[in-house]
C-alpha cells in the first residue's frame, strides 16, 4: 500500500513542521524524518493504529508521532492521511 495525504492533511503536516522549525530547526527535521518513517510503515501495516477514541464508530485510525496525532484511513491500496493535530487539540470529526 502507498501512503498519501489529503490536501488538508498535507497542509496541517507542513504547518506543524513550520511551527517546530521556528524554535528548533533540528527538531523539525527529526520530527519530519520520524513521521515519514512511521507513515511508510503504515503502508505495510495499515491496521496498526488505533481507532480514534473520540470517534470510535468511524473507520478512521490514528497513530501518535509525539506531540502530534496523525489520522488516517486505509482504502483499497492506499492509506490516506486525513488529518494532523497537535495532541493538545481536540480533533474535529475527520472528513475525507
Amino acid at each position: 500500500m502507498t501512503v498519501q495525504f489529503t490536501p488538508s492533511a498535507r497542509a496541517q503536516f507542513l504547518a506543524a513542521i513550520t511551527y517546530i522549525r521556528r524554535d528548533n530547526p533540528e527538531a523539525a527535521r527529526q520530527f519530519r524524518q520520524r513521521a515519514e518513517q512511521i507513515l511508510r510503515r503504515l503502508g505495510q501495516f495499515p491496521d496498526s493504529g488505533r481507532f480514534i477514541p473520540e470517534f470510535p464508530e468511524l473507520p478512521y485510525r490514528e497513530i501518535i508521532i509525539a506531540p502530534y496525532r496523525f489520522f488516517y484511513r486505509p482504502e483499497q491500496n492506499t492509506v490516506w492521511a486525513v488529518g494532523v493535530w497537535h495532541g493538545a487539540q481536540l480533533p474535529d470529526k475527520p472528513i475525507g
